[in-house]
């Protein structure tokens, strides 16, 4: 297992003065440990349910790998937590799945000299992997095995035309905006044909196909579709329909309104399980439903249900529905019977969050992926009756040999009687009575909530802060998931409003109980937390001492007109138009009180984020510069809506500390140096290596 360069750590905190005794001694949490955490991404039970095949996330190792993504490796862990590596190094394995006799795992991956993403299987019991089957000149997207093993149905995007790439050499480029985009198809593939090459056609459905599930017959197609390859197609006007096989014919579609998520065959096929939303105003998809698969009738199955659910999973031997609702800050597993709108929680709230649920044909096995304040995403596996939990896998079994911080869930009563809280982070050996540095680190969405499991991340500071003597607090501001739809609509019609007055409040809870030094708050977040940093450097200034803002909105007016989700914020999060009111737009931008900031600000973005156009972030940088503010503009190449690839996210991580750091805890008279000295630590990491 990779772990980051003792060497490289020490010459980062000497460089940034934070080196202690105990972060010598190494139980501190170090910022290249945190971009070197690993943690399962896909977990599927097998069959029998006595094995777990996985996938592991390993981000790139600094200053020693190329720049690119997080590396994803196949491994299968048995019931007893024995791991085995099945496919790892520079692979990037995805969407895995059992055969139906267990005797094979299949995958996605680009592999050898593969120019395209095709599908793999490699045996349980040992051996190489081998590639089942290719589409010519193209990816394939994603795929759904038969329950019989015969068939598959495949997505993915038609091959491009070769005179395309011709032209292109020939300077002819063009780009008609958002009228060239190509849709996903549907093919279904015979697997038992084998005397002749397979060269599938593709369905004849107009519209782009983004998911798909085969009936336990394997006679109908649960297929997901939208008019188009647009995000705000995606959001807000998908629809789930049954597809006939043999006639490849839709014979029922389920009318549903706004947000759609994820969608289920039971047992019997007489039912399908749907994710989605209330009405076109609800911005998540937390909201479940039981459809009849012949009348196509739905309905929604926990009406009034005060939390959101996140992922369903039918047993295999009945009608009955396992699902994952998070609840405020905590998940909770329930099993639920057609018929019924009450169930049973079969993991109560305060075990672990949740997520991805994978049941074994016997339903005496139940695969999931979850979090702990202590620890990242692992394998766990349910058993019995009484649903035993236990934890199979450790990505990261030196966090054992880690201090962490005392992390709770706090609620109160804002001043006009709306419950709001969070999740607080103690700082490290805190002691009551004495007064600390804040970090408050806002979600995005705002359709969102944090949970009280794993919160620390590259541009979320939470336990690496929280060991440097900072408190870290995560807001569940009004508009939050986790409390039912009316609540997540709280902010709606109300851009910055009491969403983001609710940031206040918790500041002075948090100055009321004697922790929090209320000179020495800083807020950080992205997207929608993004705007809330810029909001709170601006027109809030005098509340906050220092603001990192990531993604962020700053000018509502240009943010419609620049993002690729405008019919999704008009109708989730504005209800209304910019040219219905402009001064009010104008007046919910952070740039219309960049004039009173007092508060220093950072801004960064990824030069190709498509949600939050990169010059959101030159507008109010370039607002508060010619004023003489304190004020630094940071764009990250190649990275979107949040950085992925392990060096910027390291590079980000260490300019909001230091950032932090500068304001919060040293004098702040003048900015920090722009310069991280990478060269330094490239020499030390080179020298560690020879």
């Amino acid at each position: 297992m990779k772990r980051p360069l003792q060497a490289v750590k020490h010459a980062i905190a000497l460089s940034f003065g934070v080196l202690s005794l105990n972060a010598a001694a190494g139980d501190l949490l170090t910022a290249e440990e945190l971009i070197g955490l690993q943690q399962v991404a896909q977990a599927q039970v097998s069959p029998s349910g006595d094995n777990v095949a996985f996938t592991r996330y390993v981000p790139r190792e600094l200053y020693k790998e190329k720049n690119g993504l997080h590396w994803a490796e196949l491994y299968i862990v048995d019931d007893k937590g024995i791991e085995r590596p099945y496919v790892t190094g520079e692979v990037t394995i995805k969407n895995i799945h059992w055969s139906m006799d267990g005797t094979l795992v299949y995958f996605l991956a680009k592999m050898g000299d593969d120019k395209h993403t095709a599908l793999y299987q490699i045996p349980f019991n040992g051996g190489q992997a081998q590639k089942t089957f290719e589409l010519k000149e193209t990816d394939i997207a994603s795929y759904a095995l038969s329950h019989d093993g015969k068939q598959i149905a495949l997505i993915a995007k038609p091959a491009k035309d070769k005179s395309v790439k011709e032209l292109k050499e020939l300077g002819f480029m063009a780009e008609v905006y958002e009228q060239e985009l190509t849709n996903k198809q549907l093919f279904v593939v015979d697997l038992t044909v084998n005397d002749k090459p397979l060269t599938p056609v593709a369905w004849a459905i107009e519209d782009y196909v983004s998911a798909v599930q085969w009936s336990a017959n394997d006679e109908q197609l649960l297929v997901k579709t939208q008019p188009s390859a647009l995000i705000d197609d995606q959001y807000m006007k998908s629809q789930w329909h049954i597809v006939n096989v043999d006639k490849q014919q839709v014979v029922t579609s389920f009318m549903t309104e706004g947000k759609l998520g994820a969608a289920e065959f039971s047992h019997d096929g007489k039912y399908v399980a749907i994710l989605g939303a209330q009405d076109k105003h609800d911005p998540a998809t937390g909201r479940l439903y039981l459809a009849d698969s012949q009348s196509g009738k739905i309905k929604e199955w926990l009406p009034n249900h005060l939390g959101h659910v996140s992922d369903i999973e039918w047993k295999k031997r009945s009608n009955e529905l396992y699902f994952i609702s998070n609840i405020d800050t905590d998940s909770v597993i329930g099993l639920i019977k057609p018929g019924s709108s009450k169930f049973k929680e079969v993991v109560k709230p305060g075990k672990f969050i949740a997520s991805q649920l994978s049941i074994s044909d016997s339903d005496k096995s139940i695969a999931l992926r979850a979090n702990t304040a202590k620890h990242p995403n692992e394998v766990y596996l349910l058993r019995g009756a009484k649903h035993k939990a236990n934890r199979l896998s450790n990505s990261n079994p030196w966090l054992d040999d880690k201090r962490f911080a005392k992390q709770e869930s706090i609620t109160f009563k804002a001043k006009d009687g709306v419950e709001i809280g969070g999740v607080l982070i103690y700082p490290l050996d805190y002691k009551k009575g004495e007064r600390y540095p804040l970090i408050m680190s806002v979600h995005g969405g705002p359709e969102s909530h944090d949970k009280d499991g794993w919160l620390t991340n590259y541009s979320r500071p939470g336990q690496l802060a929280a060991s440097q003597g900072y408190a870290v607090f995560y807001p569940n501001y009004r508009g939050s998931t986790g409390k039912g739809v009316d609540y997540s609509k709280l902010g709606q019609n109300d851009y910055a409003g009491k969403e983001f007055d609710d940031l206040v409040e918790f500041k002075d809870h948090l100055v009321n109980m004697g922790l929090v030094d209320s000179k020495k708050v800083g807020i950080t977040g992205g997207s929608y937390g993004g705007y809330a940093s810029a909001w709170a450097a601006t027109k809030l200034t005098k509340h906050f001492a220092a603001s990192v803002m990531f993604v962020g909105v700053t000018n509502q007016l240009s943010k419609f007109g620049t993002t690729d989700i405008s019919n999704e914020m008009h109708l989730v999060h504005a209800r209304s138009y910019p040219w219905d009111k402009w001064q009010w737009y104008l007046e919910r931008s952070p740039i219309y009180w960049a004039g009173q900031s007092e508060t220093p600000l950072l801004i960064m973005h990824g030069k190709d984020d498509p949600r939050v156009h990169p010059a959101q972030s030159m507008e109010l940088y370039r607002y508060m510069k010619v004023q003489g503010k304190d004020v630094r503009l940071v764009y990250y190449p190649g990275e979107g809506h949040g950085n992925r690839k392990a060096a910027a996210q390291y590079d980000y991580n260490l300019r909001l500390m230091r950032w932090m750091d500068h304001y919060l805890k040293n004098d702040g008279k003048a900015m920090p140096p722009f310069e991280i000295d990478h060269k330094a630590m490239l020499d030390t990491a080179k020298q560690e290596t020879e």
